[in-house]
């Protein structure tokens, strides 16, 4: 049981975006125990949750999309208990 613990533990999701200033945003993404986020869904989701861009994250744990006329929220989904939310408040240059 200890072990099952530490595992969940060691397997912490990371996620973190940024304005690339030119109308995009750039993601980084990764688990605490060094391993790949590569093929990660995200999510872009507006107010009401609407999704308004889906996509994954590339072969360096990367996802880049234009940035939306509205608020949003990004999510980075590797499943349940490995979800991480991104306020676009909290993303600047």
């Amino acid at each position: 049981m200890v072990f099952l613990a530490n595992y969940s533990y060691a397997h912490t999701p990371l996620c973190s975006c940024y304005d690339n200033g030119d109308g995009t945003v750039t993601c980084e993404g990764g688990f605490s125990d060094g391993s790949s986020a590569a093929g990660v869904t995200m999510l872009v989701l507006d107010k009401s949750g609407k999704v308004l861009i889906k996509g994954k994250m590339n072969e360096d744990s990367e996802f880049t999309f234009k940035k939306p006329d509205v608020p949003y929220t990004v999510v980075f989904d590797a499943g349940p208990g490995h979800v991480v939310k991104i306020d676009s408040k909290d993303i600047t240059e």
